[in-house]
């Protein structure tokens, strides 16, 4: 199989993978360049409540395939900073469910999910430094964000790589799981944000990304789904709640699967 970016959706969940395990995952130009428009498709899917990034087989992603570099670095960094925008604005919870290397720009998709979830035994690293590359801007301040800049700069400094447990002290990760029982876990995490009102995951989602100056929107966007009144008469009446909110534009129908 062409290396290439796999996707299903079942049970309100789209799990998008990085297939190219003749190269631990690398990600080719052609991978980088499918995955925004993918994402779209998925985005407008109602039926999708979360979307799961993940690499074939027992590695996530080992970075950028080298080869495509050869022929302009540049081109290929924007193609890879794109995608990971892409991902960073997806409008629902992201997750990586990490195994083995998560490396350069493997690196980069796992930052632009909301979460990560690592088996005990994946390895991180931030590789520019042993290219010459100077990593992106957006990027930089994505890893600062999450380690501080102490960790950012050790890991773009050295291009060393780091172990799970280092991960999780230093925010790069957000649970580590014993070999075995990361797609255990991440199935009953996703069955918690399914419980939840998408209405303040969205609202939360933008907030967080650094977007300020929509608090009348979601005020208003609250107030007008019934989803606050809902989740106190539920809380009440000792039972689960029935949140009904959905983005407004969302159409019908489910992304096509491929696998």
């Amino acid at each position: 199989m062409e290396p290439q970016m796999l996707h299903r959706v079942a049970d309100s969940v789209a799990t998008v993978i990085v297939h190219h395990p003749a190269k631990r995952n690398a990600m080719t130009a052609a991978m980088w360049r499918a995955l925004p428009e993918l994402l779209d498709a998925l985005a407008a899917d109602p039926a999708v409540r979360a979307l799961v990034l993940t690499g074939a087989g027992t590695t996530f992603c080992a970075g950028a395939d080298i080869s495509t570099l050869r022929e302009s670095a540049q081109e290929a960094q924007g193609l890879a900073v794109r995608a990971e925008e892409a991902l960073a604005a997806f409008p629902k919870p992201t997750l990586a469910a990490i195994r083995g290397h998560c490396v350069g720009g493997g690196a980069q998709l796992a930052a632009a999910c909301d979460l990560r979830f690592a088996e005990e035994s994946a390895l991180f690293g931030v590789t520019p430094a042993r290219l010459g590359i100077v990593y992106p801007a957006s990027s930089t301040r994505r890893l600062v964000a999450l380690t501080g800049p102490a960790t950012a700069k050790y890991l773009l400094f050295s291009g060393e790589l780091i172990d799970a447990g280092r991960a999780l002290r230093t925010g790069l990760v957000d649970e580590v799981l014993p070999e075995g029982e990361l797609d255990k876990r991440l199935a009953e995490f996703i069955r918690v944000l399914a419980s939840r009102s998408r209405l303040t995951q969205a609202a939360a989602k933008e907030f967080a990304s650094g977007r300020t100056d929509r608090d009348a929107y979601w005020s208003a966007q609250a107030r007008d789904s019934g989803d606050t009144a809902e989740g106190v008469a539920a809380f009440l009446e000792r039972r689960q709640p029935r949140f009904g909110w959905s983005a407004p534009g969302s159409t019908s129908g489910s992304a096509p699967t491929s696998e």
